[in-house]
């Protein structure tokens, strides 16, 4: 597959740097993503890192409004036109 890509002028850099066509080097950092991204899908999570991924899910949670205890309807839902 063939992709059209604006690249950075820091990426074009570093393909310098390193020797390569820029078109190497980009083909070797999305295979790089890719792996990074398939191995964390693998890897289970620890107790540590589920808590700081739940922590950080509710940090806004106090500004969520409460619930009203009564039961939803068609009209408290388009109160504010039909």
């Amino acid at each position: 597959m063939q992709v059209t890509l604006d690249i950075p002028d820091e990426v074009a850099a570093q393909a310098k740097v390193q020797g390569v066509p820029v078109e190497d080097y980009v083909q070797r950092l999305l295979k790089q993503a890719a792996c990074q991204t398939s191995e964390m899908a693998r890897r289970k999570m620890t107790d540590a890192e589920i808590q700081a991924w739940l922590d950080e899910l509710t940090q806004f949670s106090e500004k969520i409004p409460a619930m009203p205890g009564e039961t939803f309807s068609r009209e408290m839902i388009y109160q504010d036109h039909d």
